[in-house]
């Protein structure tokens, strides 16, 4: 026998089927939502996801013509690797602050890392690169060597690594440095971009 209090949820009879329709409409615009938001994109480690918003377009492009396009995607730099959990974590929290922004039309004009992101970052490079950083001979010669090599943001120096030197909306200097063939990771629409813009 149903309880008391889940059939006074219940809306009378002649409201039910205005309220079925309502809950109908309100599930088919989340689910159109969902879909052209490419929310299932964001799961994955395609880095074609990060320019599902146009803001990143800079990012992606100066990626996509550095060295690390051929080693490496957006998610091997800028999530944590110590465990899955860590990883989808910090995926969904920074995915909900992208989308707030984004929405809300509040990014701003030059694109920093947050202190959080600049950690990881920073903790990915030496993953990543650890055998270039310490040399078993030296660290046994020189005190606090693996500190010394690794206490500095790594972009101190190697401000053009991927990404280059431009932090902005409305420029970038390597979005036409591309090879003559093309890239099939390049997205369509943005082929067609620099398409038009070499007719210019």
């Amino acid at each position: 026998m149903k309880a008391r209090w889940i059939r006074r949820m219940y809306p009378p009879p002649e409201w039910r089927p205005g309220v079925l329709l309502l809950i109908g409409i309100i599930i088919g615009l989340g689910l159109y939502l969902l879909s052209i938001a490419n929310v299932a994109s964001y799961a994955s480690d395609d880095p074609k996801a990060c320019i599902n918003c146009h803001v990143m377009n800079t990012e992606y492009a100066t990626w996509l013509t550095s060295s690390h396009s051929k080693r490496a995607s957006c998610n091997d730099c800028h999530v944590p690797h110590n465990n899955v959990f860590n990883k989808y974590y910090f995926k969904a929290k920074d995915g909900l602050y992208h989308s707030y922004v984004y929405t809300t039309r509040t990014e701003p004009e030059a694109i920093i890392m947050h202190e959080a992101g600049q950690k990881v970052v920073q903790q990915n490079c030496i993953r990543c690169h650890d055998r270039q950083l310490k040399n078993p001979k030296q660290s046994s010669l020189i005190a606090d060597y693996d500190v010394h090599r690794t206490d500095r943001k790594c972009w101190e120096c190697h401000r053009e690594v991927p990404h280059g030197r431009t932090k902005s909306l409305s420029a970038s200097s390597m979005l036409g440095k591309r090879s003559e063939g093309g890239d099939t990771r390049m997205p369509s629409w943005l082929s067609k971009q620099f398409e038009k813009s070499d007719k210019k």
